[in-house]
Protein backbone atom coordinates (compact mmCIF):
# COMPACT_ATOMS: atom_id res chain seq x y z
CA UNK A 1 0.00 0.00 0.00
CA UNK A 2 2.67 2.33 0.32
CA UNK A 3 4.10 2.30 -2.95
CA UNK A 4 0.70 3.46 -4.36
CA UNK A 5 0.89 7.37 -2.62
CA UNK A 6 4.31 7.29 -4.06
CA UNK A 7 3.39 6.89 -7.65
CA UNK A 8 0.53 9.25 -7.17
CA UNK A 9 3.14 12.00 -5.96
CA UNK A 10 5.56 11.33 -8.35
CA UNK A 11 2.98 11.56 -11.11
CA UNK A 12 1.96 14.83 -9.94
CA UNK A 13 5.22 16.23 -9.30
CA UNK A 14 6.11 15.19 -13.19
CA UNK A 15 2.43 16.60 -14.23
CA UNK A 16 3.39 20.13 -12.17
CA UNK A 17 6.77 20.33 -13.78
CA UNK A 18 5.61 20.47 -17.21
CA UNK A 19 3.10 22.71 -16.11
CA UNK A 20 5.24 24.63 -15.29
CA UNK A 21 7.67 24.72 -18.15
CA UNK A 22 4.69 25.28 -20.39
CA UNK A 23 4.27 28.07 -17.86
CA UNK A 24 7.30 29.45 -18.32
CA UNK A 25 7.63 29.49 -22.01
CA UNK A 26 3.79 31.02 -22.60
CA UNK A 27 5.40 33.91 -20.42
CA UNK A 28 8.69 34.15 -22.38
CA UNK A 29 6.71 33.88 -25.52
CA UNK A 30 4.34 36.76 -24.61
CA UNK A 31 7.53 38.74 -23.19
CA UNK A 32 8.69 38.00 -26.78
CA UNK A 33 5.79 39.39 -28.27
CA UNK A 34 5.57 42.33 -26.29
CA UNK A 35 9.15 43.47 -26.87
CA UNK A 36 8.73 43.24 -31.01
CA UNK A 37 5.76 45.26 -30.67
CA UNK A 38 7.39 47.83 -28.82
CA UNK A 39 10.38 47.73 -31.23
CA UNK A 40 7.26 48.28 -34.26
CA UNK A 41 5.74 51.12 -32.73
CA UNK A 42 8.91 52.90 -31.62
CA UNK A 43 9.97 52.36 -35.76
CA UNK A 44 6.86 53.76 -36.72
CA UNK A 45 7.15 56.75 -34.91
CA UNK A 46 10.79 57.41 -35.66
CA UNK A 47 9.46 57.11 -39.68
CA UNK A 48 6.52 59.34 -38.49
CA UNK A 49 8.61 62.40 -37.15
CA UNK A 50 11.19 62.08 -40.46
CA UNK A 51 8.22 61.78 -42.63
CA UNK A 52 6.52 64.60 -40.82
CA UNK A 53 9.93 67.01 -40.93
CA UNK A 54 10.24 66.13 -44.86
CA UNK A 55 7.12 67.18 -45.56
CA UNK A 56 7.30 70.02 -43.53
CA UNK A 57 10.73 70.97 -45.14
CA UNK A 58 9.45 70.59 -48.80
CA UNK A 59 6.40 72.73 -47.82
CA UNK A 60 8.47 75.72 -46.54
CA UNK A 61 10.28 75.06 -49.79
CA UNK A 62 7.72 75.33 -51.80
CA UNK A 63 6.63 78.59 -49.54
CA UNK A 64 9.70 80.15 -50.43
CA UNK A 65 9.26 79.93 -53.95
CA UNK A 66 6.15 80.74 -54.49
CA UNK A 67 6.40 84.45 -53.60
CA UNK A 68 9.45 84.76 -56.02
CA UNK A 69 7.26 83.33 -58.87
CA UNK A 70 3.86 84.84 -57.86
CA UNK A 71 5.89 87.84 -57.74
CA UNK A 72 6.53 88.12 -61.70
CA UNK A 73 3.49 87.15 -63.85
CA UNK A 74 3.67 86.82 -67.43
CA UNK A 75 2.60 89.14 -69.27
CA UNK A 76 -0.47 88.26 -71.33
CA UNK A 77 -1.57 89.40 -75.10
CA UNK A 78 -5.09 90.95 -75.50
CA UNK A 79 -7.52 88.45 -77.09
CA UNK A 80 -8.75 89.30 -79.99
CA UNK A 81 -12.42 88.68 -80.67
CA UNK A 82 -12.67 86.88 -84.28
CA UNK A 83 -14.40 89.18 -86.52
CA UNK A 84 -16.13 87.36 -89.55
Amino acid sequence: MNKAPSRISAARRNAETILNQSQQRQASFKQDQERQRDAMMEKTLRLRELRLAKEAEEKAEAEAAAPASAAAPKARKPRRSKQT
